[in-house]
């Protein structure tokens, strides 16, 4: 089973996709599996992060620009600097990853949501999710 979402970013945005992935979970009637999350873009990237206080968002953002800032030098400059340093980011950050379904539920800690992150834009974006039943489950 495989969802299409898009979303609307703005410049280092972090934009949470935890509920709609977790209604997309809930919905499915998956009660054991792996959900999967990725993004086709070079300047975006995804993690699982702590939600409870918002400027650790910017914090993320913050020390990830402040590791791969813009910069004129590099050796590759497809568009503008910012998208050559949004490429670094994206390569590093990762654009997919799995979790664990069980008892019918996206398995994330309490304080854990899942984040979309803007390295460039703002952008109209899009990222997928694929549910995977396990075949052992029930």
């Amino acid at each position: 089973m495989l969802k299409h979402f898009k979303l609307q970013t703005a410049e280092r945005d972090v934009v949470s996709l935890t509920e709609d992935i977790k209604a997309f979970v809930e919905g499915s009637g998956i009660r054991e599996g792996l959900c999967t999350i990725c993004t086709p873009h070079t300047t975006a990237g995804l993690t699982v992060t702590s939600f409870w206080d918002p400027n650790g968002f910017l914090d993320l953002q913050d020390e990830i620009c402040r590791l791969i800032p813009t910069r004129i030098d590099f050796k590759h400059q497809h568009d503008t600097p910012q998208d050559a340093a949004g490429h670094v980011k994206s390569s590093l950050i990762g654009v997919s990853f799995s979790l664990p379904i069980h008892e019918g539920k996206l398995l994330l800690g309490h304080s854990q949501g899942i984040y979309f992150l803007e390295f460039d834009g703002p952008r109209n974006r899009e990222y997928f999710v694929k549910l995977i039943r396990d075949p052992d489950g029930p």
